[in-house]
């Protein structure tokens, strides 16, 4: 609901909204948020405080754990990698085909994945305590033990 040439601004005012402490703060930045772009924005706007009941459910989870979900560079560098793989090709006989051409893409990124995320162990540990079993049944992948 941005153009490009707001979209660096609004962004940078949207930071102090996730990375707030607790809800109650959050909901505060937000209205500030809306106080200098409603005008301009305000479908923007309209959307996160519609939504804010939805949104607000990411501070049940400790920093650390909001760190990994609002920083998504490495995502957006595996989006960027298997894009390039797929944009070459014209078109696919099945979505078979673009499954395997995807699934190779990533097993190559993959051998590149050899920077932790920083304290990784200690988001872990917060996930773990949050999701218990669940987390174990992924494996010592997401654990940490290869």
């Amino acid at each position: 609901y941005v153009p490009e040439k707001d979209k660096k601004a609004v962004v940078e005012d949207l930071k102090p909204v996730y990375k707030a402490n607790n809800q109650e703060q959050g909901y505060e930045k937000l209205l500030e948020f809306e106080d200098k772009w409603g005008k301009k924005y305000p479908l923007s706007v309209k959307s996160w405080l519609d939504n804010w009941v939805n949104l607000s459910t990411y501070f049940e989870y400790s920093a650390e754990i909001r760190k990994v979900i609002y920083t998504t560079n490495a995502i957006e560098g595996m989006h960027r990698q298997i894009r390039k793989v797929t944009k070459t090709k014209g078109a696919f006989t099945s979505d078979q085909a673009l499954l395997k051409l995807v699934y190779l893409a990533f097993r190559e990124l993959s051998k590149k994945w050899t920077m932790p995320m920083h304290n990784w162990g200690l988001t872990m540990s917060q996930l773990y305590i949050k999701f218990g079993e669940r987390l174990k049944a992924f494996g010592d992948f997401f654990l940490g033990g290869g």
